[in-house]
C-alpha cells in the first residue's frame, strides 16, 4: 500500500527525529536507515521540497528537521514524497458514476481516508517514544570524514 519511497522517507525522518535538533550527514543517515545513498538523495530532495527537512552543504552542514518531532505528522512526511491518492471520481471514467463511486471504489476510498486520518493524528515524536522491544533504527555510527576530503551532505 505504501511505496518504497514512503518507507525510506519515514526511516529518514525517524533517524533525524532521534537526532533532533542536530543535523546528520547523508552517509550517516544512509548507514542508520539502510537506504541506498543514491535513493536517499532523491528522498532527501523530496523532503526538502516538501518543507520537512533542510539541507546545508559543507563543513558543519547536514540534514535536519524543520519542525520538532512533536509538530511533524506522519501524513506530512508521506505527502511530501508520495501523497495518498484518494478516489474522488470514478477511476474507470464512467460518466454515469462521476463523483458517485461504486461500492468497491467507495470502500477503497474509505480505507485511504482511514489511513490518512491515522497518519494525520500521529506525530513523529509519538512513533519514536512508543514503548517497544524493537528499536526502530540502529544507533548512530561514528562516521568520520577522511583527511583532506569534505564529507558529502
Amino acid at each position: 500500500m505504501l511505496t518504497q519511497t514512503v518507507e525510506y522517507a519515514l526511516r529518514t525522518v525517524a533517524c533525524l527525529g532521534q537526532a533532533y535538533p542536530d543535523a546528520r550527514t547523508t552517509p550517516q543517515i544512509a548507514e542508520v536507515t539502510r537506504v541506498p545513498r543514491a535513493y536517499l538523495s532523491k528522498v532527501l530532495q523530496a523532503l526538502v521540497r516538501g518543507g520537512i527537512v533542510k539541507s546545508q552543504r559543507g563543513v558543519g552542514g547536514g540534514v535536519q528537521l524543520l519542525k520538532t518531532p512533536e509538530q511533524l505528522t506522519i501524513l506530512e512526511v508521506v505527502n511530501a514524497v508520495d501523497p495518498i491518492q484518494r478516489i474522488r471520481t470514478c477511476p474507470l471514467g464512467l460518466a454515469a458514476h462521476g463523483v458517485h463511486l461504486c461500492p468497491l471504489h467507495f470502500r477503497l476510498d474509505a480505507a485511504m481516508a482511514s489511513v490518512e486520518k491515522a497518519f494525520a493524528g500521529t506525530t513523529l515524536a509519538e512513533v519514536l517514544s512508543e514503548p517497544t522491544a524493537s528499536v526502530p533504527l540502529c544507533p548512530f555510527p561514528s562516521v568520520k570524514p577522511k583527511r583532506g576530503k569534505k564529507e558529502a551532505v
